[in-house]
């Protein structure tokens, strides 16, 4: 994920991956600015290596210097020298070293490190330093994140640790592209980072406490307490344990300014929680022998085709929503494009997009291509109806109705009425209100990549089926547990602990298998959960950010209240929550709002690009807005190290997508994912 959108946006895009459980990785979204850059400083060429160095042919255990142990990538070249252990990319160039050194402090044990790492080398400006929560034996934690060029397309960020009388220091030095391709790989090395001689803790063996009342407690104050220093308005939770629900219910509200409250029945956007119960009805159509996950994609859906041919040729069913086909995450097309798009056109556009890295050789996120799993799917049951609404009708005779989800639908119009709540986001200021919601109607072209309303009543009732295996509460067999079961068959590798299957992840990291998919757009965040080994299942619907921080940090305190663990998510919720707003502060204060006039004056009445339509300029006052047609947004401006200047969206929730100006005469306008680039040029 880059800086050049919101971190909704880059969590969000209907999809969510689970962040490396061990020392995070330096942060490489948004953080808090200290003093203003100095125009002369830029990021440099990444230091030379040593000359010799050893090409991984396979996941291989390492140390650093001071005997800390972590995972090196398989691929990937390691060099030591002293005490710095650096890992390159295998495509050269983009790096993580890890830095052992004694130090009065964290400040100057980067310092150290940076010298170590390249003591010739000026690195850009820092934009902030914050503290992180204890974990895994570290302490002191603190992440540094620093100002690059944009048109440098290069990440860099440093985090420092300590543990055994010494700090760890971790520097990524990756080219954006890279980083992104290679983040399951990069939290590979971050997810096993443990100080000398310390074991993660681990359930392995455990049998599973009862849920009783005061368990329950426990797990509603740890949600309403983050859900109250977060700022989100409102959380729903539901738990599941011996195939009963022993609790259902909410905190909070649906609008942050009114005072009707949350509940299990309130209708929520679950984003990629769509995406596993698309592959439900894949899977019932596979028991109905319809198709095979090995069948050919093109011989169900003639039309489906990606910019690659070979590629194209290479995807079977199993392959459409298991991130593993080299398809990178290409989200910006759909978020700027959807005002009538039909799914046809979306699988249209899908066709442009080219693969980044081999078959099965990375974990990349495609939402698109998650998308056309489920028109496919549609398209078999319904091979007479448009593509869209024949999945629709998929998702409702073989999902919706057959488990009683009643709340349950794609229909935008028929959700948002009743109990139901909305989303919200900080505004530039760190206030709570209400998001850019016009922005999540993105996703009703690709919806069986996220596009899902419901509630967590609703989804509790999908819980309890994966977790009897196929069976509904009256016992009658819903679906075999083959086809069932075979969505959860490792696809792709996230990191070491955990696996990607179809459109559900498999994780072990802390010793017990947990089955779960997480899901963001703008404004709702969300998780489902469930321990097939211990029948105990859960459910937590949010609607605010950052909503992430306690979907994501939930599964921790569920298994820590099971297995009595150590008393860790509490913390870490709280201090996760104020690295969140101390980056938006930074941020903010590297901003000009209302947008520099002179700057803004520069700027033609409108550009268009051929992917991402068109931008139209105006004033409000002194304010700058860019309209996208679907949305628009007033921006800010900005101006960076090497006198360049970015314009940045700052709509609540849609904040943080970063248009940079072009030079020599020439008035375009540049944004960027981490793959891709798009130009906008003026409209004449």
């Amino acid at each position: 994920m880059r800086s050049l959108l919101p971190v909704a946006l880059l969590a969000l895009v209907a999809c969510s991956s689970q962040p490396p459980p061990s020392a995070d990785p330096p942060p490489t979204e948004s953080a808090p600015p200290s003093p203003p850059p100095a125009a002369e400083t830029t990021a440099q060429p990444a230091p030379k290596a040593p000359p010799a160095g050893e090409r991984l042919t396979a996941d291989t255990p390492k140390t650093t210097a001071a005997g800390n142990t972590f995972i090196a990538p398989a691929g990937w070249k390691i060099f030591v020298n002293g005490s710095v252990t650096i890992l390159e990319a295998p495509e050269g160039g983009s790096r993580v070293a890890l830095v052992d050194v004694e130090a009065k402090d964290a400040d100057a044990a980067v310092a150290l490190a940076l010298a170590a790492y390249g003591p010739d080398m000026k690195w850009p400006p820092q934009k902030a330093a914050v503290d992180a929560p204890d974990r895994d034996g570290w302490t002191r934690i603190r992440h540094y994140d620093y100002l690059v060029n944009p048109n440098e397309k290069r990440d860099f960020g440093v985090s420092v640790r300590f543990a055994n009388g010494m700090w760890s220091v971790s520097i990524f030095d990756m080219e954006q592209a890279v980083g992104e391709k290679r983040g399951a790989q990069v939290g590979l090395i971050f997810g096993r980072l443990l100080p000398k001689g310390r074991q993660r803790e681990s359930f392995a063996g455990k049998t599973a406490n009862t849920l009783d009342a005061a368990r329950i407690a426990a797990l509603g104050k740890f949600v309403e307490t983050a859900q109250q220093k977060l700022g989100v308005p409102g959380v729903s939770i539901g738990l599941v344990q011996g195939g009963k629900v022993v609790f259902a219910g909410g905190f909070g509200v649906r609008e942050f300014d009114k005072k009707a409250p949350v509940d299990a029945d309130t209708k929520y956007i679950i984003a990629s929680n769509t995406k596993a119960l698309t592959t439900l009805m894949l899977a019932k159509l596979v028991e109905e022998k319809k198709l095979t996950w090995e069948t050919a994609a093109t011989n169900l859906l003639p039309s489906f085709k990606l910019g690659n041919t070979e590629t194209t040729s290479r995807v079977l069913v199993k392959h459409l929503i298991c991130a593993c086909t080299g398809m990178p995450r290409q989200d910006l097309e759909w978020l700027f494009q959807f005002d009538k798009v039909t799914p046809d056109g979306a699988l249209g556009t899908l066709g442009t997009m080219q693969p980044t890295s081999a078959f099965g050789e990375l974990f990349q996120y495609s939402n698109p291509l998650a998308a056309a799993a489920g028109f496919l799917g549609g398209h078999v049951a319904f091979p007479k109806l448009e593509v869209g609404k024949a999945y629709d009708e998929a998702m409702r005779t073989r999902v919706f109705e057959p488990l009683g989800m009643k709340a349950t639908t794609f229909d935008y119009k028929r959700a948002q009425t009743g109990n139901f709540a909305q989303p919200h986001a900080p505004d530039v200021d760190g206030k709570t209100t209400r998001a850019l919601a016009a922005l999540n109607e993105a996703v009703i072209p690709v919806r069986p990549a996220g596009g899902a309303w419901s509630s967590v009543n609703d989804v509790l009732k999908y819980v309890q089926m994966e977790l009897a295996e196929g069976k509904l509460p009256d016992g009658k067999q819903y679906i075999a547990k083959e086809p069932l079961l075979a969505r959860r068959d490792p696809q792709v590798a996230l990191h070491k602990d955990a696996t990607y299957g179809m459109g559900l992840m498999v994780d072990k990291t802390w010793g017990v298998t947990v089955v779960h998919h997480g899901g963001d757009l703008i404004g709702f965040h969300s998780d489902m959960l469930w321990l097939p080994e211990h029948g105990v299942g859960a459910v937590i619907l949010t609607n605010g950010d950052p909503g992430w921080l306690i979907r994501s940090v939930f599964q921790r305190k569920l298994l820590e209240v099971l297995f009595d663990g150590r008393p860790e998510a509490d913390a870490e919720v709280v201090t996760k929550g104020k690295m969140f707003y101390d980056h938006l502060a930074a941020e903010r204060k590297l901003l000009t709002i209302p947008a520099d006039a002179g700057e803004s004056a520069k700027l033609a009445p409108g550009y268009a690009n051929a992917a991402l339509g068109e931008v139209k300029v105006s004033r409000a006052g002194a304010a700058t807005v860019f309209d996208f047609g679907e949305w628009k947004s007033e921006v800010a401006s900005r101006k960076n190290p090497d006198g360049t200047i970015s314009f940045i969206t700052t709509a609540p929730g849609g904040g943080g997508m970063e248009f940079v100006m072009g030079g020599e005469g020439k008035r375009t306008l540049t944004i960027r994912d981490a793959q891709h680039e798009y130009v906008f040029d003026e409209k004449k």
